[in-house]
């Protein structure tokens, strides 16, 4: 069931259940991306420009830029301007704390998979 606050905003909106299912498929399909969760953890760190993320991920410009643009599409990152460069950074307000609660449910509750991932390898 979708919390109700949610609810009655998108309906004055104009927007029924099935389509708020479909951007809750939009946001968390953002996370399916290796490179995505990547730049986000890069972020998680410090501000960046597409250059030095494409360094950094051994990616070239335009695929981190096409992450980034579903990146901010999603309210994952923000963007600042200094001079000729943008940098990205993560929305610290809401993804970060976001990311603390997934990396601590990952922790104590996902540690299996790795265990049979590893497993199913030797």
């Amino acid at each position: 069931m979708i919390n109700k606050t949610i609810l009655q905003h998108c309906h004055q909106e104009g927007f029924d259940e099935t389509e708020i299912y479909g951007a809750y498929k939009i946001f968390f399909g953002t996370l399916v991306s290796e490179s995505r969760l990547k730049i986000i953890n890069i972020l998680r760190k410090d501000k960046k420009n597409v250059t030095e993320l494409a360094a950094a991920l051994h990616l070239d410009q335009t695929a981190v830029s096409h992450d980034l643009a579903r990146l901010k599409k999603c309210g994952f990152v923000k963007t600042e301007v200094d001079g000729k460069y943008r940098y990205y950074m993560l929305n610290e307000k809401t993804i970060l704390p976001l990311m603390q609660l997934i990396d601590h449910h990952m922790s104590q509750h996902c540690i299996h998979i790795l265990r049979e991932v590893k497993q199913d390898a030797e």
